[in-house]
């Protein structure tokens, strides 16, 4: 039987803080940045936290043991 791989994509895009929630960089803040206001920008800068069902999805994928 063959290894169990990662999802290259998914281990890119997201990351495990220390307590094993995932953090993923949120969208919206590549170009034409002019016409959104600078409290939008601030705000989409943070880190997202995902949710623990949808967590519990790209953990499976992330790590291929649990």
């Amino acid at each position: 039987m063959s290894k169990m791989k990662t999802k290259k994509s998914v281990s890119k895009r997201f990351s495990l803080t220390g307590t094993g929630k995932i953090k993923y960089k949120k969208m919206n803040l590549r170009h034409i940045l002019t016409k959104r206001s600078s409290k939008r920008k601030m705000h989409l800068r943070e880190a997202g936290i995902l949710s623990e069902d949808s967590a519990r999805r790209i953990r499976k994928q992330m790590l291929p043991y649990g």
